[in-house]
C-alpha cells in the first residue's frame, strides 16, 4: 500500500500531462513560460483573490511573503510551534524572531485565542498555519491583527483547496502562502508554491523579489531571491486543475469515513470546526504507544507517518526561541501523532485494512 498514491493520479492523467510537458519542450521557455501567467489566473480566480504569483516551492512562498513586508532583523512573527521547519525557518533566515504559540489540542491548530497576549511592540506579523488541511480561526485572528495593524501570512502548505466560513483557504488573509511539493492536496513533480494578495503592492514586491530583486531586466529595484516556478512544473498543475475538483471531494469523502470507521476505535480524532472544511492534506490520529502502534501497521504492509514527532522550540535550531513554560499542547500532541495513508486515489478495501489493522494494533472503545 502506498502511503500517497501518486501513480494512480498520473495513470489518469497521463496523457493530459504528458502532452503539457511536451508543449513546454516543444517552445523551450522553461523559465517564465507562458504557463506561469496562464497558471497564475487560474489560480487567482480559484482563491478569489487579484492575485497569484507562483515561486520556487512552499518555502520561497512565506520567506517572500516576509520580504515583501520587509521584515527586519529583530522583527518578532507570531506562529505555531507545531508544524514544518519552513514555518520558522524563514523568519530566522530573515533575522527575525518567530514567537511560538500553543496550539488546541483538538485540532493542531494555533489557538487564536493565546496570539493577542504575545504580542509586544516588536510584533510585525501573525503567521497561522492550516495545519493537515484545516484553516484555523481565520476571523478571531484576522480581528486580533487588525486592532494592531499587523498583516497575517496564512501558511497554507497543506491546505489548498481547503474553505473556511465560504471563503478559500489562501484567501483569508493578507497573504496566503501554499505548497505545491509532489505529496500536497495539488502538487507537482518537483518543488512549486505560490502566494496570494488582493494587495497589488505586496503582489508587485513579491513579483520583484522572486527574480532577484528585478523591476526590469538587470535593474534591481530590491533585494531578491532566484524564487521562480518553473514553465514545466506550472504546466503540471495545469494538466491537474481540471480533476482537482473530484480529487478534493475525494479527500473529504475519505476523511469523513475513516472519522466513522475509527469511531468506536482506541484512536483519538481531530476535530474539524464548524464553518470549516478540510482536504485531509495528511489524515492524522492521536495514538497510545505510537512506536508500537507503528510497528504493529508495519509488520502487515501499512505505512505511517508523524507530522510532527518534536515541536519547533525543542528543535536545536530553534530552541533559543523557546517561550518560558514551553508550549505543553504541542508538545503532547508530538508524541502521539501519526498519519495514516491518504489520497484521492485510496481504495475503500485499502482504507477498511488501514482502520482494521489499527483496531487490531489499539483495540476498541469499551
Amino acid at each position: 500500500m502506498q502511503f500517497i498514491d501518486l501513480k494512480a493520479q498520473y495513470a489518469v492523467l497521463k496523457a493530459d500531462i504528458d502532452a503539457a510537458i511536451q508543449q513546454v519542450l516543444d517552445h523551450g521557455q522553461y523559465i517564465m513560460g507562458p504557463e506561469v501567467a496562464q497558471l497564475e489566473t487560474a489560480l487567482a480566480a480559484r482563491v478569489g483573490v487579484g492575485h497569484c504569483v507562483t515561486v520556487a516551492s512552499g518555502t520561497e512562498a512565506l520567506l517572500i511573503a516576509l520580504m515583501a513586508l520587509d521584515l527586519q532583523p529583530g522583527d518578532e512573527v507570531i506562529t505555531s510551534p507545531f508544524t514544518f521547519a519552513a514555518t520558522a525557518e524563514v523568519i530566522a533566515l530573515l533575522g527575525g524572531v518567530p514567537v511560538f504559540v500553543d496550539v488546541e489540542p483538538d485540532t493542531g491548530l494555533i489557538d487564536a485565542g493565546r496570539i493577542e497576549a504575545a504580542i509586544t511592540p516588536r510584533t510585525r506579523a501573525v503567521m497561522p498555519v492550516s495545519l493537515y488541511g484545516q484553516v484555523p480561526d481565520m476571523d478571531a485572528i484576522n480581528a486580533i491583527a487588525a486592532r494592531h495593524g499587523l498583516p497575517v501570512i496564512e501558511d497554507a502548505a497543506q491546505s489548498f483547496g481547503a474553505s473556511y466560513q465560504g471563503r478559500a483557504s489562501c484567501g483569508v488573509s493578507t497573504l496566503g502562502c501554499t505548497s505545491f511539493f509532489p505529496s500536497k492536496p495539488l502538487g507537482c513533480y518537483g518543488d512549486g508554491g505560490a502566494l496570494f494578495t488582493d494587495d497589488a503592492r505586496l503582489a508587485q514586491a513579491a513579483r520583484e523579489i522572486r527574480v532577484h530583486g528585478q523591476s526590469a531586466r538587470y535593474t534591481h529595484t530590491r533585494v531578491g531571491v532566484g524564487g521562480r516556478m518553473d514553465t514545466i512544473q506550472c504546466a503540471v498543475l495545469l494538466a491537474k486543475l481540471p480533476r482537482l475538483d473530484w480529487e478534493l471531494q475525494r479527500r473529504r469523502e475519505l476523511g469523513a469515513r475513516y472519522h466513522a470507521l475509527l469511531a468506536d476505535v482506541n484512536v483519538g480524532l481531530l476535530t474539524v470546526r464548524e464553518g470549516r472544511d478540510s482536504v485531509w492534506g495528511q489524515y492524522t490520529v492521536t495514538v497510545p504507544d505510537r512506536p508500537a502502534v507503528q510497528a504493529a501497521l508495519k509488520a502487515v504492509g501499512i505505512p505511517t507517518a508523524v507530522h510532527y514527532p518534536r515541536p519547533l522550540h525543542q528543535q536545536l535550531a530553534y530552541e533559543r526561541f523557546a517561550p518560558a513554560g514551553g508550549c505543553p499542547v504541542a508538545e503532547q500532541l508530538a508524541q502521539q501523532v501519526m498519519s495514516l495513508p491518504m489520497s484521492p486515489d485510496l481504495g475503500e478495501a485499502d482504507q477498511d485494512r488501514v482502520v482494521a489493522a489499527l483496531a487490531a494494533a489499539v483495540g476498541r472503545r469499551g
